[in-house]
């Protein structure tokens, strides 16, 4: 499932932070805040997609670079905070 979870998140942040720059070498531990890709409006936008995306509603204390600075770490958090589907 991360592997979906990071394939999601990374085609959001191309479409809206690289504006569809699919040649940008996007790493998935390179940080997304170092690197200039999103500042502080990028980083409620992200927010939004995850809470949106997947159902998750993120407390101020989960809005921090240790959880959102990196695909490989959204990716985590996402599957950290993701309630199972039962069937």
């Amino acid at each position: 499932m991360t592997q979906a979870i990071k394939e999601k998140v990374k085609a959001f942040i191309v479409e809206n932070f690289l504006f569809g720059d699919t040649s940008y070498e996007l790493g998935d531990t390179a940080s997304l805040i170092e690197n200039d890709i999103i500042d502080s409006t990028g980083v409620l936008e992200l927010v939004a997609f995850i809470e949106d995306q997947f159902g998750i509603a993120m407390a101020d204390a989960d809005i921090v670079p240790a959880n959102l600075d990196s695909l490989a770490r959204i990716s985590a958090f996402i599957e950290a905070k993701a309630v199972p589907v039962t069937a």
